[in-house]
């Protein structure tokens, strides 16, 4: 079988079409390299980062599931979608189209991005300190010490190497910038926003480098919604750094169209003292997947990674995650949480690596998991992987339906059997809504999940 991938070159010539077969999954992959849009002749500096991340992935493909950590996500689908590069929206995209996802806390910290490309008439950073920096890769603004930082930088954290996230390098054109200087403690959310217009199968490759420097304090939202119904695939990567005794508080939202694909990655360094949480809701897509790695090279590091994914039809999310420990004395807490309806499928696989030079740390690990229909699935694999003989590590697993006697409970004050069922779902998923620091995201959220539960 043969599909038509629409390639556009990066001199701008006519757009070619190229056939692969399903089962060339190196082709495909190297088919969608051609996408990349090309850059000017000032951005030579990223140019020679595009194209070191181009050789290595001549040598790679689309993931199958015979890939021990894909064997329950199965990509086919992808392989038969003619993905092409991002058109210009078809429409103006006004303030008023967003109104349903800006946050008002972040009303003048917020970066907006369409269909991968920066929007500036969009954003607004103004309520920022003048000492931070949110903007664009290709700010012109952009000050010489942090490109440079970015230079050095960019690409070189562990999993980097992974298809999608050296597809994401190679085809670098433009990302987010958010760079938090030595103790400045930040009041206000910084918003980035990423908005997704297209009604083709575009590919979207959004990019984020962040840094929160020694004795600095932010709050980061990484928010993927949808204007159109359409099916595109989002292939995002997160790079951050969190310097010691720094704390960074980061919230993922995936709210795609329930047409598109969305691959996302994240990758966060952690310094001596610094703390770092991670609220990630996966909620829309066709098929997502979440990579999330956390490597802890400093000593006393707090880490807490808190995640809902709520699925209905035949959608299908994945979680992977790795917190990798490197020093002693340093602690994580990791919720994951699945509500799965109809034919949905969840999947959730969480390593936690404790070597022997990681003694005293403290580690919990935690999957629960709601089916709500007899033919949903669930597939759950918390891990747990030690050297260090002084530690206290726990892991653990569940995956039932809604408590009879919770049911019997509620029934018994008065409601009814639906609703006292609905009431139990909101709850279950409230745990971890409950963590957002901001207010009004924590209301919108909670109120979608209550909206899912009683449809």
């Amino acid at each position: 079988m043969t599909i038509q991938v629409s390639t556009v070159p990066d001199m701008g010539q006519t757009a070619v079409t190229t056939a692969v077969t399903t089962t060339d999954r190196a082709a495909y992959l190297t088919n969608l390299l051609a996408l990349r849009s090309p850059l000017t002749s000032d951005m030579q500096w990223l140019q020679a980062i595009r194209d070191r991340a181009a050789i290595p992935l001549q040598g790679l493909a689309i993931p199958s599931t015979r890939n021990e950590e894909w064997r329950f996500t199965d990509l086919s689908g992808l392989l038969e979608v003619p993905l092409q590069a991002p058109l210009l929206p078809t429409r103006a995209i006004a303030a008023s189209d967003l109104a349903a996802f800006t946050l008002p806390e972040a009303a003048t910290s917020q970066l907006v991005f369409v269909d991968g490309v920066y929007a500036p008439a969009l954003s607004n950073t103004s309520g920022l300190p003048t000492e931070v920096f949110v903007g664009a890769l290709t700010d012109d603004n952009l000050p010489a010490a942090i490109r440079s930082q970015v230079e050095r930088s960019l690409a070189q954290l562990a999993g980097m190497e992974e298809p999608f996230t050296t597809l994401n390098t190679a085809s670098l054109h433009t990302g987010a910038v958010v760079y938090v200087p030595k103790n400045q403690v930040l009041d206000v959310p910084i918003h980035l926003l990423f908005v997704a217009t297209a009604t083709t199968p575009a590919l979207i490759q959004p990019r984020i480098w962040a840094i929160a420097e020694q004795n600095s304090s932010v709050t980061l939202i990484e928010d993927y919604v949808a204007l159109s119904s359409g099916g595109y695939f989002t292939n995002s990567v997160m790079e951050g750094w969190v310097a010691d005794n720094a704390q960074l508080h980061h919230t993922r939202i995936q709210r795609e169209s329930t047409a598109a694909y969305h691959i996302g990655k994240t990758a966060i360094t952690q310094g001596n003292d610094s703390r770092y949480t991670c609220t990630a809701f996966s909620l829309g897509a066709a098929l997502s997947r979440h990579n999330l790695d956390i490597d802890k090279q400093g000593m006393q590091t707090e880490t807490v990674l808190n995640g809902l994914t709520m699925i209905t039809g035949q959608q299908v999310a994945d979680t992977h995650s790795a917190i990798v420990y490197a020093q002693p004395h340093s602690t994580s807490q990791q919720l994951h949480k699945c509500i799965v309806d109809d034919h949905a499928h969840a999947v959730f696989n969480g390593k936690v690596f404790v070597p022997k030079a990681a003694q005293m740390t403290d580690a919990s690990q935690l999957s629960q998991n709601l089916l709500l229909s007899p033919k949903g699935r669930v597939d759950t694999k918390p891990q747990l992987e030690i050297t260090a003989d002084n530690v206290k590590c726990t892991h653990g697993a569940t995956v039932s339906q809604l408590d009879s006697d919770g049911v019997f409970y509620l029934q018994s004050r008065g409601i009814d059997e639906v609703a006292a069922r609905k009431l139990l779902v909101y709850a279950f998923a409230y745990e971890v809504i409950g963590q957002l620091p901001v207010v009004s995201l924590r209301d919108r959220l909670a109120n979608l999940v209550r909206f899912q539960a009683q449809s």
